[in-house]
């Protein structure tokens, strides 16, 4: 068979017939479909197709230990919302999911309920409070939360390595009796996601906003449960609408309220006014 324009997808499907895994052979022959419709339709130049290339070469040499730039490109593409969207098929009851985000560190430190993940101070104090439970209500006894977030300014610790200590702003806290769970931390900020490499440069060109609004990462674990990634949102944040990486959803904003009680504040172990959220997580059977 000659390869044309009109063949090439078929060609290049055929070479992977033979792949014995047949997920990967799925996945390799859809590839070849959809990526050579692709460029049949917009027809790149040979100046633009080595754009393209050295776009994704300079992604791949932006990654490091604590920054994924690939999935930061997934993440503004929409890609890792749809993978979580499709994944994302257990028990209506149970919490939805959102995006893992490029600022996840493997093992986050251990911490005791009612910690501080704040190890350098500022901003406004906050408390976190929540359960987590299996769809019937169920509590959870020591399920794992893993929990990061933004600093007041808008940065994760990894972005700060010679003004913030490793580990700021992120714990793993295990449940209670009750499947409880409550922390100290400070407000989140809304902030814009790294922009100094080629995903900056590619949302600059195309005249999107880097922002993404105010929130908590998430992860629980519980055993016989599926886990699940997810955020809290703060309640009237900035870019709620237009999330950089298209991750809110609303049944996952809640209010921060504003508490002026010292005696509660004296409770949680901070000072008023703070902040105060509460947010159950529901898993799902596995």
């Amino acid at each position: 068979m000659d390869f044309t324009e009109q063949t090439s997808a078929k060609a290049v499907a055929d070479s992977f017939a033979n792949t014995p895994d047949p997920r990967l052979r799925q996945v390799l022959t859809s590839l070849a479909e959809h990526l050579h419709a692709f460029v049949r339709d917009v027809r790149p130049s040979m100046p633009e197709w080595e754009a393209a290339i050295g776009f994704l070469t300079a992604t791949g040499q932006m990654c490091s230990d604590t920054r994924q730039e690939f999935i930061l490109l997934s993440d503004v593409l929409g890609v890792s919302m749809l993978v979580e969207t499709l994944n994302d098929r257990h028990e209506q009851a149970a919490t939805d999911s959102t995006v893992l985000g490029p600022f996840h560190v493997v093992a986050s430190s251990a911490r005791e309920l009612g910690d501080s993940i704040d190890e350098v101070g500022g901003g406004q104090p906050c408390v976190v409070t929540g359960r987590v439970v299996s769809v019937d209500g169920t509590p959870l006894p020591g399920a794992t939360v893993d929990v990061w977030q933004a600093d007041a300014e808008g940065y994760y610790d990894v972005q700060c390595p010679d003004t913030v200590p490793e580990g700021n702003l992120r714990g793993l806290f295990t449940t209670d009796d009750e499947g409880g769970f409550h922390f100290r931390t400070v407000m989140p900020r809304h902030y814009p996601i790294p922009t100094d490499g080629p995903v900056g440069k590619l949302l600059a060109r195309s005249g999107r906003h880097p922002y993404r609004p105010p929130h908590i990462h998430f992860i629980a674990e519980a055993a016989g449960h599926h886990p699940v990634t997810t955020h809290v949102f703060v309640a009237g944040g900035e870019y709620l609408d237009s999330d950089a990486v298209f991750a809110v959803k609303q049944a996952l904003v809640r209010e921060f309220e504003e508490v002026h009680d010292p005696q509660q504040a004296d409770r949680h172990g901070v000072t008023a006014p703070f902040r105060h959220a509460r947010f159950d997580i529901v898993l799902a059977p596995a």
